[in-house]
């Protein structure tokens, strides 16, 4: 899923600005740059961090549940958090060793030079942002969904065609806006929302009919936060392939395929599942929309 802006980049010194054109990927200040025989290996603890001998990871602000606990991605709580860290730790950073950074969402996957690691934000992997970033490995597979209020003609919908006149919203820069716009194809535009807060709210004020945000969120928003609203249904995933969160890096980082191969020891080792078993337990079915 998700979408959502971010900070102004610090201007690099020229040194630092050819070093980058070279190698196509963020470098730290010329005097905090890690040894040329880690600028180019997976060697644990030794990478070509953005800070030397730190890991830099970046999400937003709010953080919400279930990725994250108690808005404090620090804590090690929320499936998303709880990824970092066991990420951090296959790339030899333990949890001292990491920093995180705030960064809107839109921002995260934004064409420019990052000053992060990697972003962690519920951004869906697609061919348009990777034009502008590299992506690992996804480490989350994720379905869409439609949140109404109970009772209204919205939480009656069965089908995609039961949604077409209806007003829906979702945060902007989304795969679930462009669920909205790609696959319901409704007869009003869809609102747009800068963060899913304010989506919440128009929901409960009836602003919107329905909001669409991916499946665990819909299954917290509809238990923690607005109880009197139920989940209308998932989309099936589109193209044949699942929607998938990758971790965002530089285009061109010289860390892309050090994070992918830690998404992937962590999949293939069941760290990923027993993760997504411990903070994304209820969010286990819904209504398929057709």
């Amino acid at each position: 899923m998700h979408p959502a802006p971010r900070a102004l980049r610090r201007a690099a010194p020229a040194v630092v600005l050819l070093a980058a054109a070279v190698s196509c990927a963020p470098q730290p200040e010329a005097s905090d740059r890690p040894s040329a025989s880690g600028a180019h290996t997976c060697e644990k603890g030794e990478l070509a961090t953005h800070a030397s001998g730190r890991l830099t990871i970046a999400t937003d602000e709010p953080a919400y549940e279930p990725w994250f606990k108690d808005d404090d991605p620090a804590n090690g709580k929320g499936f998303e958090s709880a990824v970092a860290y066991a990420v951090a730790r296959q790339l030899g950073y333990g949890k001292d060793k990491v920093v995180w950074q705030t960064v809107p969402f839109n921002k995260a996957f934004a064409p420019g030079e990052k000053t992060f690691d990697f972003d962690i934000n519920q951004v869906s992997v697609s061919a348009e942002r990777k034009k502008a970033v590299d992506f690992s490995s996804g480490y989350y597979d994720v379905r869409q969904a439609v949140v109404a209020l109970k009772g209204t003609k919205a939480s009656k919908a069965t089908s995609i065609a039961g949604l077409k006149g209806l007003k829906l919203g979702a945060q902007v820069g989304t795969t679930s806006l462009d669920y909205i716009e790609d696959v319901v194809k409704p007869a009003q535009e869809a609102a747009a929302f800068a963060k899913n807060d304010q989506a919440k709210s128009a929901l409960k004020n009836r602003q919107v009919d329905a909001i669409v945000v991916d499946l665990p969120t819909a299954f917290y928003i509809t238990g923690a936060e607005v109880t009197n609203a139920t989940i209308v249904g998932q989309f099936e995933n589109q193209g044949g392939t699942p929607e998938q969160f990758g971790l965002v890096l530089d285009k061109g980082s010289a860390l892309t395929s050090c994070v992918t191969g830690a998404v992937d020891a962590l999949r293939k080792d069941g760290t990923l599942a027993k993760i997504e078993k411990q903070w994304l337990s209820d969010a286990v079915d819904a209504p398929v929309l057709k």
